[in-house]
């Protein structure tokens, strides 16, 4: 396997992006990060790719968390101007990123990986996966965005429970949670994921662009001002050229074929 830290691949419209520190159980740092940043630009910009799934080497990891050493060495005011800063950017445009994310979640996601777990779409564990924010037993708290996202995500006593008692969760609390979609066995874990992107690849993608731009930007309104908001794209996609090859098909009882247009 190769020692880049990221492994990117493209099957099928599908971009498989592979965190690819094994030994470290896939940990976060800055050159991964550099690199995640670096395979999430490509797949923008790449109008074959039109779903993103997230996944890490091995079979024990996820992503087990930041590199702990590298935090130890820090203090607050170069960890802010260097790791936070990046880690912050990165993990934002995973999450508004215009294509559909998938995360196959194939072991640990600790700390910074259960935060960037937050920031994808559907999320799909392995029955072995084990979810948690431990950096309370650190003498910190999750600072890549989890602590913001997880209360808009779960019950806010759940998400105090997870960061205030820092001990992870198993795949079937998680998805009890409504953390994870739901949970797979491991030998299937990446086949299953596939298969779901591969499903999502087939749909529109521009509709798929200006619904994702409806879900995160209406999530910050008030509901007045967000179904104002949703009518507006709605119209967007009736002016689009898949909305009508869309119905056309449904009437013709053929499968559509979305150009993105």
């Amino acid at each position: 396997m190769s020692d880049d830290p990221i492994l990117y691949d493209v099957r099928d419209g599908v971009a498989c992006i592979t965190i690819n520190r094994p030994a470290r159980m896939n940990a976060l740092d800055l050159p991964t990060l550099a690199a995640l940043e670096d395979a999430v630009d490509r797949a923008s910009r790449d109008v074959a790719v039109r779903v993103l799934l997230f996944t890490g080497a091995g079979d024990r990891a996820f992503v087990a968390g930041g590199d702990i050493a590298d935090l130890d060495s820090r203090r607050g005011l170069a960890h802010y101007q260097e790791f936070a800063e990046r880690i912050h950017a990165v993990f934002r445009k995973v999450e508004t990123i215009d294509k559909p994310t998938i995360a196959a979640i194939n072991g640990w996601a600790l700390g910074g990986g259960a935060e960037l777990l937050l920031c994808i779409d559907i999320r799909l564990a392995a029955a072995n996966a084990r979810i948690g924010l431990p950096e309370i037993t650190l003498g910190m708290f999750p600072g890549a965005g989890g602590s913001q996202r997880i209360i808009r995500q779960v019950p806010l006593p759940i998400a105090r429970e997870l960061m205030f008692v820092g001990e992870p969760i198993g795949a079937e609390r998680a998805a009890a949670l409504g953390l994870v979609n739901r949970v797979v066995a491991p030998e299937t874990l990446m086949d299953e994921a596939f298969a779901l992107a591969s499903k999502i690849a087939a749909r529109s993608p521009l509709t798929l662009k200006l619904l994702k731009r409806t879900l995160l930007d209406g999530a910050e309104m008030p509901l007045g001002a967000s179904l104002r908001y949703e009518q507006a794209m709605i119209g967007l996609v009736l002016d689009s050229d898949d909305s009508h090859e869309g119905c056309t098909a449904f009437i013709e009882k053929r499968s559509p074929n979305f150009e993105g247009r």
